[in-house]
């Protein structure tokens, strides 16, 4: 698209790609379980990924098949248990792009296990969050989406963009189901903030390590030094945060 672009008072047309946006809808079994602002690809994924962490599906062995509308936006799962029950109530996130989950975190979670040895030292985060950002593919052209990446401290594994965070933690999750990548003491990387929602997607998938460029919020700290999940913030190449367990920063 043009712009008009304003330096010092002087107009100039400028062309540029700005970032994709659509409302997708999901169906299960027929019936209509929530909606989605997204960057409409990798939608099979953000689906697969959203039951999962909402505990719908354990794994893809639940699903019969996908099917997406010819509109490109709705995609419908059927799954082999046609009876079900859908969770109903639905929490209205902190995300951007007006996120949906079921889960309430007022309700008591276990911890990860005592022996997700998961760590990595200072200098490895700081690489992988700079493979994240050069990865970025759609927000080098628009700078205007979110990006998160799965991996373990020597490289990553899986790398999604979409203009929610949270989106982009259960395109992950999708991604890793189809790849039957285990996600299990993997490390996590965002771009965005990590909020309660976030970090429960976190704990869901048994991730033990969360790294963000930005920071988290309260409740995600306290919830993450409950279970048992080390949340590095503000990450650059000479500098850093620990938030909680610090341990599994290797040397720092």
């Amino acid at each position: 698209m043009n712009y008009i672009s304003l330096t010092a008072g002087s107009p100039q047309t400028i062309t540029a790609d700005v970032v994709e946006e659509a409302q997708v809808c999901l169906s299960v079994n027929g019936q209509e379980l929530a909606t989605w602002m997204c960057s409409p690809h990798q939608l099979e994924w953000l689906a697969l990924g959203f039951l999962a962490n909402e505990g719908v599906i354990r794994s893809l062995a639940d699903v019969h098949h996908v099917h997406m509308a010819k509109s490109g936006r709705c995609l419908d799962v059927w799954l082999n248990d046609t009876a079900v029950t859908l969770p109903s109530r639905r929490i209205i996130t902190a995300g951007c792009g007006g996120g949906v989950t079921f889960d309430d975190l007022s309700q008591k979670h276990e911890p990860l296990a005592a022996d997700l040895t998961t760590s990595a030292t200072a200098a490895q985060i700081a690489e992988l969050m700079r493979q994240v950002h050069l990865g970025a593919e759609k927000y080098q052209m628009t700078r205007g989406i979110h990006t998160a990446a799965l991996a373990t401290a020597e490289k990553l594994l899986i790398q999604v963009e979409d203009i929610g965070r949270h989106n982009c933690i259960d395109k992950l999750r999708g991604a890793a189901m189809q790849m039957c990548l285990p996600t299990r003491g993997l490390i996590l990387l965002s771009s965005g903030r990590i909020s309660s929602e976030m970090l429960n997607k976190a704990r869901q998938m048994e991730i033990p390590l969360v790294c963000s460029r930005t920071s988290p919020t309260s409740l995600s700290v306290a919830l993450a030094e409950a279970w048992h999940i080390a949340i590095v913030g503000y990450i650059r190449q000479d500098r850093m945060r620990l938030y909680t367990h610090p341990q599994r920063v290797v040397g720092y």
